[in-house]
């Protein structure tokens, strides 16, 4: 490879999160508007350059959350919306592919082409030189309304092997044309790394002044390999997408390149804190409702656990004998699975509620995290939840009802139809309340049956909203006995929160998340509540 370390180490890498879009293509992945919104927060408080938020002209629902994102203002990331080059025989001015990414009001616009006659023979049917002009005509009108124009050479490194010439015909199109990067594709994700450095190589020898950028997908396993590799040549751009989600196999892990990049001491340049990447992987597998993979590079559970015999007596002495990088540095811990030691668990979460390591509550309250983990919850999306289980180890009672029963019911009829019917009694104060309410579901009646028993003592939580409602079963579990983790999504206000109930049965779960949510909202009011007298 033809770039020094040293020369590596000075420049600044720009990441293109496309979790949003190409991830969203992979087997299992669903994300309602609102879900995308939250991880484009994420990712901008985290300071990615760039996020790929959909495809304007191939649904409604990204046409919804470009809308949305108007009146959610970034801080530092660059919104890109992603489509094709115009048709061929059309020109951009009347394509609507074209048309609905200007409408998409953002300031990046990422368009892809073909890269090789092959691909413009099979799939565009039409001739390669109507190709080139479908692309340079894209660029140009697109760039003439101010966009910042990232060019996606769709299969360029296997359209490469086909014709060299032809698909430096293409990128040379874009950039005469004004792409401010060219991004070399592996799209089917079999070109080997040491091959993908030499073709890299010849595109910069013949657009020495271009900016490359890398997308490769992991269908051989080597997406983390050939970006990394094409970072090693001079790439300025990379592009995957958290936790490596995607269509067929996957794309690129950002979270695992971005942890490589620290290791090789190469700077982003937003400078993203790799301390939050196993905080940022878990986040976006419980917003995704996707089992987390526990063996995922540098952030899975078990990406520093070491079981027993020689290794757990060797990392005691030195954690480096057998760890490549500090758990810590990526927001990880370290685990012994044999033995009954044990690593400071959840340090980074706790710090933000005023724990502090050496804090003799610190352990009490590590160690109910660690037992409730074990029964199968998870706090990395579920921060309400979090915040009540710590108060209550402090001794602080923040309930503000007590159960006295609920009850289910459930009937269809012979067409079809089914009506649940919930029925909650609740002591408040002393005083016992009972309400009745049908809904949807059993989970929407027992919503409704306790928002309305709770409204009538405290009627300030009529504002609460539940946004969203995520079932997951725990993968150690199995079968019709197995345990289900339930998590909600509240809002109240502007300000919105996540709680997390786990059981056997999933009414029962979805109970002990409810019931967390209207407690948590009953704080926010009463802090907001105080904030307002002292500023009167």
């Amino acid at each position: 490879m033809n770039t020094s370390t040293k020369d590596t180490a000075r420049r600044q890498t720009l990441i293109y999160d496309t979790t949003l879009r190409d991830g969203t293509q992979g087997g299992g992945m669903s994300l309602s508007v609102a879900d995308k919104v939250k991880i484009a927060k994420r990712l901008d408080e985290l300071k990615f350059d760039y996020i790929e938020g959909g495809w304007p002209g191939s649904n409604p629902k990204d046409i919804e959350f470009f809308n949305t994102m108007r009146d959610v203002p970034l801080r530092y990331a660059k919104m890109a919306a992603f489509g094709s080059t115009c048709k061929k025989d059309t020109q951009p001015e009347r394509d609507e592919n074209i048309q609905s990414l200007l409408k998409a009001h953002t300031p990046v616009v990422t368009i892809f082409g073909k890269s090789s006659p092959f691909q413009v023979q099979e799939a565009l049917q039409t001739s390669a030189d109507e190709n080139l002009r479908m692309i340079a005509d894209s660029t140009g009108y697109l760039k003439s309304y101010g966009k910042e124009v990232i060019y996606d050479a769709e299969h360029f490194f296997d359209g490469f092997q086909m014709d060299a010439e032809y698909a430096l015909q293409t990128l040379r199109a874009a950039y005469e044309a004004g792409a401010a990067f060219l991004v070399l594709c592996d799209t089917n994700g079999g070109t080997d790394f040491m091959a993908l450095a030499e073709m890299i190589r010849r595109v910069r020898a013949e657009l020495p002044n271009a900016k490359l950028g890398i997308h490769a997908h992991n269908d051989s396993g080597y997406g983390t390999a050939n970006s990394m590799s094409a970072v090693y040549e001079g790439a300025d751009m990379v592009q995957g997408t958290i936790n490596g989600i995607g269509e067929r196999v996957g794309n690129a892990n950002l979270v695992t390149i971005l942890a490589n990049l620290y290791k090789r001491n190469i700077a982003t340049k937003g400078h993203i804190d790799v301390s939050q990447l196993t905080a940022l992987s878990r986040f976006v597998y419980e917003i995704a409702n996707l089992p987390g993979n526990p063996q995922q590079p540098y952030v899975g559970g078990l990406a520093f656990a070491h079981k027993g015999g020689v290794h757990v007596d060797a990392v005691l002495k030195n954690p480096r004998l057998y760890e490549h990088i500090e758990p810590e540095s990526v927001g990880n811990r370290r685990q012994f699975l044999v033995s009954d030691l044990a690593g400071t668990a959840h340090i980074e979460a706790l710090e933000g509620f005023g724990i502090k390591k050496r804090d003799p509550i610190a352990k009490v309250v590590l160690n109910k995290i660690k037992g409730l983990e074990h029964q199968g919850y998870a706090f990395e999306a579920a921060d309400a939840s979090l915040d009540l289980l710590i108060r209550s180890l402090r001794g602080e009672d923040t309930a503000i009802f007590k159960l006295v029963e609920y009850r289910i019911n459930v009937s269809r009829r012979t067409a079809g139809e089914s009506e649940s019917c919930a029925v909650v009694k609740i002591k408040v104060n002393g005083d016992e309340v009972t309400t009745m309410a049908y809904g949807d579901g059993p989970v929407n009646a027992l919503d409704l049956a306790l928002r309305s028993a709770l409204i009538s003592k405290y009627p300030e939580l009529a504002g609460l909203r539940l946004e969203d409602y995520k079932v997951r079963i725990i993968p150690e579990q199995r079968g019709t006995a197995a345990k289900v983790r339930v998590l909600i999504e509240s809002r109240i206000g502007d300000k919105r929160f996540g709680t997390v109930g786990v059981d056997e049965n999933i009414v029962d779960a979805s109970w002990k998340a409810l019931a967390d949510s209207f407690a948590y909202a009953h704080l926010l009011i009463q802090a907001s509540a105080r904030v307002a007298a002292v500023r009167h």
